[in-house]
């Protein structure tokens, strides 16, 4: 499906279970977005809900008159992040907008007809969202975050930034893909600035503050995180444990 097909559907799509409230205030009228997003008490969740709320004023979508929202919070909890889909997709918006690739990934198993956007996934082709950046098919599109060659530029700002720097640990979760879209230019680049790197695959806090730890223990160590919801909502425990 091509995106700009997809604020037209906010115009044709059915009516489905919603919040009476929502449903009441201008019967028929209301189209209805679902948001599944990480924490939020996160700063940086509440600033893409604002941004996203502005844009859709900016389009004149009203909260409350022409669009009524329902967000979700999964953090990077993938059985909270199941369970919400489950909810939002029997609940039949128009739209969904998902963050993250466990989301994503229960959203392209819950639904194949309900219109979903997706930002903020570092590889939607690996990670088996869509079939391809150009042509994504189906009824899921939306916007890739990183390219491969950006962790070269790790590597490479490492380095200046601390120039000692002779061993990486590249800290991933071994559940979604990003790590494949990054390792070959990790591996290519690092002899280039004088680096060796490591897997340190992640799956919980444990395994979060024993890599760290042992990565410490020798002279001469980086850290290099790869973009992923559970490292992101633990990114505060990360930096405090690297510090």
């Amino acid at each position: 499906m091509r995106r700009r097909d997809f604020l037209s559907l906010l115009g044709g799509a059915s009516a489905g279970a919603w919040p009476l409230a929502a449903r009441a205030q201008k019967p028929g009228g209301i189209r209805r977005v679902g948001v599944l997003l990480a924490t939020a008490s996160d700063p940086e969740g509440q600033a893409r809900i604002a941004a996203l709320l502005q844009g859709m004023r900016d389009l004149k979508w009203v909260e409350g008159t022409t669009v009524a929202y329902d967000i979700r919070w999964a953090g990077g909890d993938a059985a909270r992040a199941k369970a919400l889909v489950a909810e939002m997709v029997a609940s039949a918006p128009h739209l969904i907008v998902g963050i993250n690739s466990p989301i994503m990934r229960e959203l392209k198993s819950a639904t194949q007809t309900i219109p979903v956007v997706f930002a903020g996934l570092a590889d939607p082709v690996g990670d088996g969202i869509v079939a391809s950046l150009s042509r994504p098919g189906g009824n899921i599109t939306g916007f890739a975050s990183f390219e491969p060659d950006l962790a070269g530029k790790w590597l490479q700002l490492l380095k200046e930034i601390a120039p000692a720097t002779r061993r990486v640990a590249v800290m991933y979760n071994p559940a979604t893909a990003p790590h494949t879209l990054f390792w070959p230019t990790l591996e290519a680049t690092a002899p280039s600035v004088g680096l060796t790197v490591s897997r340190a695959p992640v799956q919980d806090v444990a395994t979060v503050e024993a890599s760290i730890a042992a990565q410490a223990a020798a002279p001469g160590a980086g850290l290099v995180i790869l973009p992923d919801a559970f490292l992101f909502s633990h990114r505060s425990l990360i930096y405090a444990a690297a510090a």
